[in-house]
């Protein structure tokens, strides 16, 4: 796969290198990317090449490889590429691991003799799109029928957040996600803008190529990353907690209601 797209320098550059510290070995971070990836596995085969969109320092990515799916893993941080591929170097990866530097907001680029079989993308890359309707038109053509897009989206109402921030007098950042276009600091006093758009607009804008195959959410009784520290101090009540959530997250309201949703695509 080839990009048309390259940048030095992006906010996320100043949280590579900490990032899997600060959220990839938390114990929050495993339960909520064990519930993704349950998803995954149900998704993609051995032998499958699929894209990950906003691929970060790679974990998602070393996960698949890891059971024989070949994955192009694409970011718009030049430093998160380069810490996800001394990553798949480290764990001998490389032949099923490939990457590719790609802004999402302008995804101008070519698939080399091939037609991908199925594309996710996880934790909230989709969140720095105004509109994530180009996006839904580029993996219509690259993405051949049948094929599974898994998307895991910061969601617009998160419970844990409006409690947290009433409670600690903050109105204006427990509120933020219901306006659109916020900024979220993103470590190294660098921010991005974000958006949270509900599962309902979210299918709206992959429609009519995408057909919704499943909603559930992620993080509905679990708190957000920047309160894993509760976690930790608390893990058995959070582990009855995430037990709890597994077998909540196709329920209403928790569809809704969460920090994170995954919504299943199948392209028609």
């Amino acid at each position: 796969m080839k990009s048309n797209n390259s940048r030095t320098t992006h906010p996320f550059d100043t949280t590579a290198e900490s990032y899997n510290a600060d959220f990839t070995g938390t114990r929050l971070a495993r339960w909520l990317r064990a519930a993704v990836q349950t998803q995954l596995a149900a998704s993609f085969r051995p032998g499958d090449h699929v894209l990950e969109l906003g691929c970060g320092t790679g974990e998602d990515a070393l996960w698949l490889a890891r059971r024989g799916v070949r994955v192009t893993a694409s970011d718009i941080s030049q430093a998160m590429l380069a810490v996800a591929q001394r990553k798949a170097a480290a764990a001998n990866l490389t032949h099923l691991i490939d990457f590719a530097a790609i802004d999402l907001a302008a995804p101008a680029f070519s698939i080399d003799n091939c037609q991908l079989s199925g594309a996710f993308s996880n934790f909230g890359p989709l969140n720095c799109l105004p509109d994530r309707r180009p996006l839904a038109r580029a993996l219509a053509q690259w993405l051949r029928p049948g094929s599974r897009v898994v998307l895991v989206v910061m969601g617009p109402a998160c419970p844990w957040e409006i409690g947290w921030h009433l409670l600690h007098g903050q109105p204006r950042t427990g509120l933020r996600r219901f306006k659109g276009g916020g900024e979220a600091h993103v470590g190294g006093g660098a921010t991005v803008r974000v958006w949270y758009p509900s599962p309902r607009t979210l299918a709206a804008e992959f429609a009519p190529d995408f057909a919704v195959r499943d909603l559930l959410g992620i993080g509905a009784l679990l708190p957000p990353s920047y309160l894993g520290h509760l976690v930790e101090r608390w893990p058995g009540a959070f582990g009855a907690l995430a037990q709890a959530e597994r077998r909540l997250a196709r329920t209403w309201p928790w569809t809704w209601l969460n920090d994170h949703y995954l919504l299943a695509l199948e392209r028609r």
